[in-house]
């Protein structure tokens, strides 16, 4: 874990979240303390990415679910992989504040060529090629499936780099090699101590079969997600759009989407196949409190995300 002042520094940068305010650490009561504390004691910071989350405080714990039991919990796999696997589905994304942040987390792995390649758009080996045992295809995948998501939400509230705004351009590089040097995992991460967060889920993750903590907490999720009040809409012509794409970006133009008169359909449907051409004008058309924003935006992203994996289960990265 960081230390103290460290720690304290980097909770003030949910200051930067934007669109919502986040519940302060000092303000967390329940399950939102519950996970902010898990969140330090295993990230080792309480990461803006999961923190954003927190006006509802299921979808928080769905999210934090997913990326500790994916990427931070000790399994059968490196967390360099998994690393490479998160960079490298942020890169293809275009979630540059991911690539920064993971790029920094590979480097103080020792891999700092990898996050290198990555973040400059040179090839690196994709963990997910090849044959792999069933336990580490369903980590990896589980890393993939967690990024899709996440790069889809940091993408509407987060700016694009990890560091305050504050931060001057001529100091950015070292403030990044100070921060890496926080951001070595922890060791002792035992799997499937975030699952009482949430309720049981249905298990029926296919794609999840071969580690029962994975498939566990992915179900959780899941039905956490499934549970949002999502109009009925919204749900039924984002999940027919998403029936028939092939995961490819659909370009810098928005008269895809413009087509729609609702702005709740428009923002979600750039959340699940555009999240980079969300603004702030759209964001202020919708006009959601700060829960059902959250709600909208985690319930498009997860959507998207469980697609990808369903229809392209060996091409996460494209």
């Amino acid at each position: 874990m960081a230390p103290k002042v460290v720690r304290l520094a980097l909770r003030r940068v949910l200051r930067e979240v934007r669109h919502v305010r986040p519940v302060s650490y000092g303000r967390a009561t329940g399950q939102v303390r519950a996970v902010y504390r898990q969140v330090e004691r295993d990230f080792g910071m309480l990461a803006p990415p999961v923190a954003l989350h927190s006006p509802s405080p299921p979808v928080l714990a769905a999210s934090w679910l997913m990326l500790r039991e994916s990427l931070v919990a000790a399994g059968a796999t490196s967390r360099a992989d998994r690393e490479v696997v998160a960079s490298l589905v942020s890169r293809a994304n275009a979630c540059p504040y991911c690539v920064d942040v993971h790029g920094m987390a590979l480097a103080s792995l020792g891999r700092s060529s990898a996050a290198s390649a990555i973040a400059e758009g040179r090839p690196v080996a994709d963990p997910l090629a090849g044959p792999l045992p069933p336990a580490a295809r369903t980590e990896l995948t589980a890393v993939a499936f967690t990024f899709h998501y996440l790069n889809r939400v940091v993408s509407v509230f987060l700016g694009p780099s990890p560091l305050p705004s504050s931060v001057p351009d001529s100091a950015r590089a070292k403030a990044k090699a100070v921060l890496g040097r926080f951001l070595k995992p922890v060791e002792d991460a035992s799997p499937g101590l975030s699952l009482p967060l949430l309720g049981p889920g249905s298990r029926d993750f296919s794609w999840a079969a071969g580690n029962p903590v994975v498939e566990d907490a992915f179900s959780r999720a899941e039905s956490t997600f499934a549970s949002l009040a999502i109009p009925a809409s919204v749900r039924e012509i984002v999940e027919r759009e998403l029936s028939t794409w092939d995961g490819s970006p659909p370009g810098v133009s928005r008269s895809w989407v413009d087509a729609f008169d609702d702005p709740a359909v428009r923002l979600a449907l750039l959340v699940a196949k555009a999240p980079y051409q969300v603004d702030d004008t759209l964001v202020a058309a919708v006009g959601l409190g700060d829960r059902e924003l959250i709600e909208l935006v985690g319930w498009a992203a997860f959507t998207a995300a469980a697609h990808r994996v369903s229809r392209h289960p060996t091409r996460f990265v494209l």
